[in-house]
């Protein structure tokens, strides 16, 4: 899968996951389609993607063991770097550890990883 493929299906898995576990309505922003999102939020999601597969090509397949909590802590993660990347002074919410991020957003977070996980079996 290409890094442009990769960094859509993380778009998409964002998207449905926040369609799926945001109580009421989700900002626009949170919901925007692959062609309105910002260049650097596609690089991010391109950076996150791939730091996904990696680790679930380096692992040997053994992902699937990891607990829904393990899998979302690791895309928020990877995450949280590529906010201090793109920006000299993210807004809190960008990086917030785990404990601090909504349970609708950590549950998105795991469907991401989980999505991931499945495009590559």
């Amino acid at each position: 899968m290409s890094e442009t493929d990769g960094a859509r299906l993380f778009r998409e898995a964002w998207i449905a996951g926040v369609r799926r576990h945001f109580p009421g309505e989700p900002k626009p922003g949170y919901v925007t389609p692959w062609d309105d999102t910002p260049q650097w939020e596609r690089e991010a999601a391109g950076s996150v993607y791939e730091q996904v597969r990696q680790f679930v090509e380096i692992s040997g397949g053994n992902t699937a063991r990891l607990s829904r909590e393990q899998k979302g802590r690791f895309v928020a993660t990877c995450w949280t770097a590529q906010m201090f990347k793109h920006f000299e002074d993210p807004k809190p919410g960008y990086v917030a550890d785990w404990q601090d991020l909504p349970a609708w957003q950590q549950e998105t977070d795991a469907d991401i990883f989980e999505t991931i996980e499945k495009s590559l079996g």
